[in-house]
């Protein structure tokens, strides 16, 4: 992960930093590789471990009402959860049109729970609360999507990104019904995603 100084991440964070590190911050992000064939480089993501709790100071649902979430409702599921920032170019060229593809052909199954979840660890006053609403609406998301602010507890960053150890945004994590994380990256084929859960769904 990138190293930066306290006073710098603060700069960072409300998007008020030079150019030039916020360019090296996006090409630490997407390391040069193609979506689809890249892998998470091994001192981040919790493939293998039990599905860490997912916090958000903020949800609301399909309709954009604000609601509450608890961990009792992924219980016994599939579970596709997409980590995203509102001023992340890579979420919208990929991130998002992919968490479209899944909810179409997943939102109404009751075996999967799919969460898109605002995780800030920069650029608060671009990627706001509001945000996840205007987004939601923006791409037609039919799941219920949060806000993770950062913490002081964590010097800035969310307590999704500290727990799911994410390499920033996009991040895409899938879990199985047994609680256990299967896949985390930046990015991932929709089209082969939905093959493979669909195979493993009851018709």
């Amino acid at each position: 992960m990138v190293k930066v100084n306290k006073n710098k991440r603060k700069l960072l964070r409300y998007g008020l930093a030079g150019a030039g590190f916020l360019a090296a911050g996006a090409a630490w992000r997407y390391l040069g590789a193609e979506p689809e064939t890249q892998a998470a480089p091994r001192e981040i993501g919790v493939v293998g471990h039990k599905l860490p709790t997912i916090h958000a100071d903020y949800w609301i649902n399909p309709a954009g009402e604000e609601t509450n979430f608890s961990m009792a409702e992924v219980r016994g599921k599939w579970v596709f959860l997409k980590c995203f920032q509102n001023w992340c170019p890579g979420c919208h060229k990929h991130g998002f049109p992919t968490l479209k593809k899944v909810s179409d052909a997943f939102a109404e199954h009751p075996m999967v729970s799919i969460l898109g979840v605002q995780t800030v660890f920069e650029g608060a006053l671009f990627n706001r609360q509001s945000a996840v609403r205007e987004l939601q609406l923006e791409y037609d998301l039919p799941i219920k999507m949060g806000h993770d602010p950062g913490v002081d507890e964590y010097d800035g960053r969310p307590r999704t990104m500290m727990n799911f150890r994410t390499g920033g945004t996009p991040w895409i994590v899938i879990a199985n019904p047994a609680g256990q994380v299967v896949f985390n990256n930046y990015h991932l084929d929709a089209d082969k995603f939905i093959d493979y859960l669909s195979a493993r769904l009851p018709s």
